[in-house]
């Protein structure tokens, strides 16, 4: 087999032994030797393509260890992304735009990937706001787990009228006349939010084809190569992996997913996980698409979603049956499985089943992990190393930091969650995003706040102890989430035999400010050997443009995560910092009273520009 592609002119981060390389070998789509300039281009074969790195610093592909592409990416082009819009006012410029751009009976949906924080007026939007931006077109806007605002056609299309029922786990906000204001508060969790959102037109077939293949190439703008999918409400086996499977088939994926099956219906999870273990089994699949286990949800009763505005709410008496049943039905078929797990009282009684299933069935060795764990405590991530099972984390304290220390206060987020202890007790621990209804899936915010202990609103929430340095928080992006999926040693470092997956930076990962990490981004992503995103000096090297269907989606318009405003956003934001307004949503009323206290209202507009 020949030599397919040299690497050379470049700082290389192989997360191996030595650290760094100037250049490496490609073969197979694996790494076939990394060295100097000089021994590797020495291997140089008549065919072999010979690529300057141009000096840039080049790491093994981004691994996200919990996010949700399969589910975005049938979603991507009908969602007007807020991801890194450094002002409201921009904001719902992009909102009314798109609103006129849009045909009936679609909606404009903004579903998560920021936060009030990010912006410079340092507030939400206002109903009133988003009425006059939208007046006619239904407009959906997801704010973390905690609530969604629907403008007054939004309301008429879902049918929320004077008359609308209440939910059993959610609120529809009225005024003094029983009218719904727009307001959607989740209580106890986001049953009411993705139900309502559920409600909306979905794009055609050929259309989710298109919207798949251009959010995994804007995952590839980051330098993602490899994503856990993490499942979710309303992704349903098989019927929704129809898409994915037939990009898969037709090589045109082009982020590796390994897929967690996620259950649906209350009460019927052991039944749905009997099926799936009929139908399939964890691995089966190639090293591009692939079955990776069960969960995050197991079962409905261990779900306890995580909204710092409001109090932890306590699991169901019967989370411990329901999980044992479940639980001991994966084990016995040696199937992995991941659970959701926001606070430490969940994890406590998930450990009492998962100790006792273990006596009877051994889970020796089977690739069990907890997703979150923001509040697990010292004791219980012994117990987690003592059953052979791992943590992924996820920066959603980035996102909602400043109403974790409001409710909890700051000594409390000093170790939330407390990433270096469980790596001292020897948890494996793979980082991600948690993208794309509560966090971005920039990945560089998330290794931004491992590396700062920073909020995207500029809080710090860490000490020292609890933050990482660069080269630490890459290996927890990269090799600490191949052993998540069950892939450890075959991807996550830039070393002989492992995957050839790697991204050529924008800047370089170790040396630029730290501020300065948010805004990087990849010239030059390769996954397997093949190019699937390239820019600038790269450029001659890209795949082919894909056109955006249909005409009218955002993504022709904005694309995803924000660009700089003179790439992008075209206009120069004139909001003033102090410029403060009522938010939509009463309960929140306190936090920004908290935020006067931390000083962070002083923040100047330039802090967000990234």
């Amino acid at each position: 087999m020949s030599i397919e592609t040299i690497l050379h002119n470049a700082k290389i981060a192989t997360n191996g032994v030595p650290s760094f390389a100037e250049a490496l070998a490609i073969r197979d789509g694996k790494i076939l030797a990394t060295g100097t300039d000089e021994e590797i281009l020495r291997l140089r074969e008549p065919a072999t393509r010979v690529i300057d790195g141009k000096g840039r610093t080049i790491i093994p592909g981004l691994n996200d260890s919990h996010m949700h592409p399969i589910r975005g990416g049938l979603n991507y082009n009908m969602e007007l992304r807020w991801d890194g819009v450094p002002s409201l006012a921009d904001a719902l410029r992009m909102l009314k735009e798109q609103a006129a751009r849009t045909p009936a009976p679609q909606w404009v949906r903004v579903v998560g990937g920021w936060t009030e924080f990010q912006f410079a007026e340092r507030r939400m939007p206002t109903l009133d706001e988003i009425n006059e931006a939208a007046p006619d077109t239904p407009v959906f806007v997801l704010h973390l787990y905690d609530r969604a605002l629907l403008n007054r056609a939004a309301l008429r299309a879902v049918g929320y009228d004077k008359n609308a029922p209440d939910f059993p786990a959610g609120e529809v906000q009225r005024d003094s006349r029983g009218n719904p204001t727009g307001l959607l508060i989740a209580k106890p969790n986001a049953n009411i939010l993705y139900s309502t959102l559920a409600k909306g037109p979905k794009l055609s077939r050929q259309d989710q084809l298109n919207s798949s293949r251009l959010f995994f190439r804007e995952l590839n703008r980051f330098g993602i190569t490899s994503a856990i999918d993490a499942g979710g409400g309303f992704q349903n086996y098989p019927d929704d992996y129809g898409v994915v499977n037939e990009l898969h088939r037709n090589g045109e994926l082009s982020v590796r997913l390994a897929y967690n099956l996620f259950t649906q219906k209350p009460k019927q999870e052991l039944q749905d996980f009997q099926n799936w273990t009929k139908m399939t089994k964890p691995g089966e699949g190639d090293d591009f698409y692939r079955v990776n286990g069960a969960g995050e949800m197991l079962v409905f009763s261990a779900a306890d979603f995580e909204d710092f505005l409001v109090p932890r709410p306590d699991m169901l008496p019967v989370m411990e049956g329901e999980l044992k049943a479940v639980v001991r039905h994966l084990a016995e078929n040696r199937w992995p499985f991941r659970l959701h797990a926001t606070y430490n009282e969940t994890i406590e009684r998930a450990l009492d089943v998962y100790e006792e299933v273990n006596r009877e069935i051994p889970f020796d060795g089977l690739h069990w992990f907890f997703d979150h764990c923001e509040t697990i405590t010292d004791r219980n991530i012994e117990r987690v190393k003592a059953l052979g099972g791992g943590i992924a984390v996820q920066n959603r304290m980035a996102f909602q930091g400043e109403y974790f220390v409001e409710r909890y206060g700051a000594q409390q987020a000093k170790r939330t969650p407390p990433i270096r202890r469980m790596l001292e007790a020897g948890v494996p621990v793979g980082a991600g995003t948690d993208a794309t209804r509560v966090s971005s899936y920039n990945p560089f915010l998330s290794l931004y706040w491992l590396i700062t202990g920073k909020t995207i609103g500029g809080l710090s929430l860490y000490d020292e102890e609890n933050r990482f340095d660069r080269a630490e928080a890459l290996k927890l992006y990269t090799m600490g989430s191949s052993w998540l999926s069950t892939e450890d040693g075959k991807k996550g470092a830039l070393v002989p035999g492992q995957l050839a997956d790697l991204a050529v930076l924008s800047s370089d990962f170790f040396s630029i400010p730290e501020e300065d990490i948010k805004g990087l981004e990849s010239h030059l992503t390769i996954v397997g050997g093949k190019v699937v995103y390239a820019k600038n000096e790269f450029a001659k090297l890209a795949p082919p443009e894909l056109p955006v269907s249909p005409g009218w989606s955002p993504v022709a318009k904005y694309g995803g995560y924000a660009k700089s405003s003179d790439q992008a956003l075209g206009a120069t934001h004139s909001a003033s910092c102090s410029h403060v307004e009522t938010p939509a949503d009463g309960r929140s009323q306190s936090h920004l009273k908290v935020l006067g206290d931390l000083g962070l209202w002083e923040l100047g507009c330039d802090c967000f520009a990234f």
